[in-house]
């Protein structure tokens, strides 16, 4: 056969060879580079289809901040990012399904997905935001917790099950899981061990940390036997537009921190200088200055650090944002047990004197938001006690007595004579 007879692709033209064959059919021919594109072409047809549903009408950053703003308080730099990611993740949806129409397009850009890694204190929200961000998103989402994952090989669950996860909340269908979100809670604890460990593997570290590279980063996984929905079918899941936030407390960061900002002030005996009060940074606002040299030293290694380009901060929670989560958002922990009292007809309030001393309790036990309700439950477990065997209450009263403990919650019954007013039983 001379250069001429040589068999041609029909798609793009290249000559048959022994390093091109070609696929022969009856009015045409198609060499393998083609074939992959047009797999791809065709697979993003059955994602574009699974998909019209939600993009729609994607959420733009102020709506999703604004449904934030109804379950979060304070945090605006943080939820300001997380707004962001998520409509980046739909925009770069969208353009996927658009790109299903083009057969060759050499001069498309393709966009990058751009990794969260969430700092903050225990308590000031982290988990929340993820959790009422599944609330928002047209697209699988799944919270994972770091502490369970061990490296491949050793009891316990790898990384692997993390996509397990992501394809059940698919409902198997592994088109939609590769736009899903993954959240990943507790990351700090995968910090390296400290080199006194010597001769011990850290199989739920940075073992751990070694394993996310590839998955985080993008590339194709096999899922093992129990992913697998047919005997003899494999379940491949490409992980490159899949969005990972990761979160952590980062407890000692703020140290380290510091100690960069504030370089240690040496001397010897009058000639020694203690730092001034300008020096000293604000804990709450420490986080703010965090370097990815920081989480190196923290435990984070480089490569890990590095597939989280966006760093984003939680503030401190102080008395008067605590006082805020006592009463605004939509499951506030006082709405939430003004719901329990409604149950048994009884209304319950609280002054305003009184919420402030309970976020002073709160704040004193160091644990955030969360110290909210344990301080609450202490307060009024004796009176849903008692309260279901009273048939006569109308209303609770909690006030700074009751709250400091010098006093008690007010109990105010039925009026008996129909003039008298609850005023007049307080």
């Amino acid at each position: 056969m001379t250069e001429k007879e040589k068999l041609s692709c029909s798609f793009c033209g290249n000559k048959q060879s022994n390093e091109t064959p070609l696929i022969v059919g009856l009015e045409g021919h198609i060499c393998e580079t083609c074939v992959k594109l047009a797999s791809q072409v065709v697979s993003s047809w059955g994602r574009r289809r699974q998909l019209t549903k939600p993009m729609n009408k994607p959420p733009i950053p102020r709506e999703i901040k604004d449904h934030l703003d109804k379950y979060v308080i304070g945090q605006e730099k943080a939820k300001e990012t997380l707004s962001v990611a998520i409509y980046n993740h739909y925009k770069r949806l969208a353009s996927e399904n658009e790109s299903a129409e083009i057969e060759m397009d050499v001069e498309r850009v393709e966009v990058d997905k751009s990794n969260i890694l969430l700092l903050g204190s225990s308590g000031t929200g982290k988990t929340l935001l993820a959790s009422t961000l599944a609330r928002i998103v047209g697209v699988p989402f799944v919270i994972a917790d770091a502490t369970t994952l061990t490296q491949a090989g050793y009891v316990g669950e790898d990384v692997e099950s993390i996509l397990h996860r992501l394809l059940d909340a698919a409902e198997g269908n592994v088109s939609l899981a590769e736009w899903g979100i993954v959240y990943i809670d507790e990351i700090d604890k995968l910090a390296r061990s400290s080199e006194s460990s010597h001769g011990v593997r850290d199989v739920s570290g940075e073992g751990v940390q070694q394993a996310l590279l590839k998955l985080v980063e993008g590339t194709q996984i096999r899922l093992s036997e129990k992913a697998k929905r047919k005997e003899g079918e494999d379940q491949v899941l490409d992980t490159r537009n899949i969005l990972f936030i990761a979160g952590g407390a980062f407890s000692g960061l703020e140290n380290l921190v510091d100690k960069r900002l504030q370089p240690e002030k040496t001397g010897i005996g009058f000639h020694v200088q203690f730092p001034s009060a300008t020096d000293v940074k604000e804990k709450d606002n420490i986080f703010h200055e965090t370097h990815p040299d920081d989480l190196k030293h923290f435990g984070l290694i480089p490569e890990f650090i590095g597939r989280f380009p966006v760093i984003a901060s939680l503030q401190q929670l102080d008395v008067n944002a605590l006082v805020s989560i006592l009463t605004e958002p939509k499951n506030a922990p006082v709405r939430q047990y003004s719901q329990l009292f409604g149950y048994d007809n009884v209304e319950l309030e609280f002054t305003d004197k009184a919420l402030t001393i309970i976020a002073e309790q709160a704040l004193a036990r160091g644990t955030g938001a969360r110290g909210l309700k344990g301080v609450l439950e202490n307060l009024l477990q004796k009176t849903m006690f008692d309260l279901p065997s009273y048939k006569d209450i109308v209303h609770c009263l909690v006030d700074e007595d009751a709250v400091n403990g010098t006093g008690e919650i007010i109990l105010i019954r039925v009026a008996d004579d129909k003039d008298e007013s609850i005023e007049d039983l307080v």
